[in-house]
């Protein structure tokens, strides 16, 4: 019985390997025997890799500045509901894409629940490039939110402590103490982040539509282009695994050699 399991777990785990790697590798074969490079659409692509690096930059640094003092009180603070908290605050991870822009656009569109608010200050976010960077940053915010929280929670509180003691306040603490301890975690966090980010297909295209030089990004030129030529998209398409997969082999060094320090 023991063998049978064993052998069952083997075929399991190979199954799930193969439904993980082969259609990433039928994609490169693809791209190399049709030389998909050669139908590279000329129309809209540098504009969307201009647009796509920019709002994810923006996107990256915004999180940096409002995520990282969230994440610290999160896993330093003690209160009522934190529990809730942070459910709703990792709940876009697990939303469908389509709901995410759906709930974006009824809480920032002209109707939407803040539309009037936004009006009365001349802010309109729907269609427009800031739309892009509010939507990146709904679904891509979270890991690195649960990343910073992992980070400051494994710092040696007895560091802290005898910071403290040496008359350290608490910008002092966090500067010098504890984000140089956490700053590689976070950075993998956020490596993580950014690659979400630069996938975002599915809110982005509701709540920001794909207006080119203005709100397609990478994800929905590749979509566009899709219904044109096969060959261009999957030439686009691999360009976008190629960016995925570096920022994932970032954020994995940066955990391991944070965890080996």
């Amino acid at each position: 019985m023991s063998r049978l399991i064993q052998l069952f777990s083997i075929a399991a785990a190979t199954a799930l390997v193969l439904l993980l790697t082969v259609p990433l590798l039928a994609l490169l074969l693809r791209v190399i025997q049709t030389r998909a490079w050669e139908s590279a659409p000329d129309a809209g692509v540098m504009e969307a890799i201009t647009l796509t690096f920019l709002t994810t930059t923006i996107t990256s640094l915004l999180t940096i500045a409002m995520g990282t003092p969230l994440a610290y009180g999160m896993a330093r603070a003690t209160f009522r509901f934190k529990r809730v908290l942070s459910i709703l605050l990792e709940l876009p991870i697990v939303l469908p894409p389509a709901v995410a822009g759906l709930t974006l656009l009824i809480a920032f569109g002209r109707r939407g629940l803040l539309g009037p608010l936004l009006d009365e200050m001349n802010i309109h976010l729907p269609f427009t490039t800031a739309a892009v960077i509010v939507a990146q940053i709904f679904v891509s915010a979270p890991f690195y939110i649960r990343a910073a929280q992992t980070a400051f929670r494994v710092v040696d509180v007895d560091i802290e402590n005898a910071a403290r003691v040496d008359g350290a306040n608490a910008w002092e603490l966090f500067r010098r103490i504890t984000f140089p301890l956490a700053r590689r975690n976070l950075a993998a966090g956020l490596a993580l982040s950014w690659a979400r980010a630069l996938g975002e297909f599915g809110a982005t295209m509701i709540f920001a539509g794909s207006l080119q030089g203005r709100t397609q990004t990478m994800p929905l030129l590749v979509y566009n282009v899709l219904e044109q030529d096969l060959n261009g998209a999957l030439w686009t398409g691999l360009l976008l695994v190629v960016l995925a997969l570096g920022a994932l082999l970032l954020s994995q060094l940066l955990s391991r050699h944070a965890n080996e320090t």
